[in-house]
């Protein structure tokens, strides 16, 4: 049985919150943490803090939280961010739904595929900052932690103005990614979940060569395909999404070429 948190606090205010705000106000309250003044969405909450900071005012008591802060500077950013938080929180929700990245994963890459069983040893700054983010939220907020693998979907384009532009990638380069709504979709369904998973992956049904992918853009778009930077040993892993069906079902995107399809045909989707 699933059920529903009555007031949720979304920590971080991009595109994914806002997306996410909707689908939670259908059912309670819903608060925007932000460092900025912008307007939150409609019927939401906005309080303005940075979380960079102790905060001089205590936060709303909520049962459920989604954090979606950007990595900060130092591989302890976050770590520092969810600490004040959580000492400006009356109590510890009952769910905390932490996103962070597939990018906890560096190095040469692998083909084998990646599952959330397999431990990620981070080498480069950023990477160790995310994994220590996951970490930070697991032990001070028991959160469920999602990683998703390069979010494409309205606004996020960047793979169509390269191919326009014609730059150079590497074809070879194994590449994972999820449509913004079927992320939007999952996080939604682990603030209900009862007992949700403690990771999962969110990444669609199709890893492919970025060559793959590019090409399939560039003959919607009538365009030719980007050239090939070319490596001898192409980097980038491959990782099982067969946990995220197992919960979502059957995916809105299930692969890049309906997602790419979807904004080429409708430039407002873009």
């Amino acid at each position: 049985m699933m059920t529903t948190p009555s007031r949720t606090l979304l920590v971080g205010s991009g595109k994914i919150a806002a997306r996410l705000a909707p689908l939670i106000l259908e059912h309670g309250e819903v608060f925007a943490l932000r460092r900025s003044d912008a307007e939150p969405p409609a019927g939401v909450t906005g309080i303005r803090a940075d979380l960079a900071e102790t905060l001089d005012s205590r936060l709303p008591a909520v049962d459920a939280m989604v954090v979606t802060l950007p990595p900060g500077e130092g591989v302890s950013a976050y770590r520092t961010a969810l600490t004040h938080l959580a000492e400006a929180l009356p109590a510890i929700p009952a769910r905390t739904v932490f996103v962070s990245s597939t990018g906890v994963f560096d190095g040469p890459g692998a083909a084998r595929p990646i599952t959330e069983k397999d431990d990620p040893e981070p080498t480069s700054a950023r990477s160790r900052g995310l994994r220590d983010g996951e970490r930070a939220a697991v032990e001070i907020f028991d959160a469920v932690v999602v990683r998703p693998a390069g979010i494409y979907g309205p606004g996020r384009d960047f793979l169509l103005r390269k191919v326009r532009e014609g730059a150079a990638v590497e074809h070879a380069r194994r590449t994972n990614r999820i449509h913004e709504t079927d992320l939007v979709r999952t996080l939604e369904l682990l603030l209900r979940t009862p007992a949700p998973p403690r990771l999962v992956h969110a990444v669609d049904e199709s890893p492919a060569p970025l060559g793959e992918v590019v090409g399939f853009i560039a003959r919607e778009l009538g365009v030719d395909v980007p050239p090939d930077i070319g490596s001898a040993d192409p980097g980038g892993f491959v990782y099982d999404g067969s946990l995220l069906r197992s919960l979502l079902g059957a995916l809105e995107y299930p692969t890049y070429r309906e997602g790419y399809a979807e904004m080429i045909a409708d430039p407002t989707a873009s």
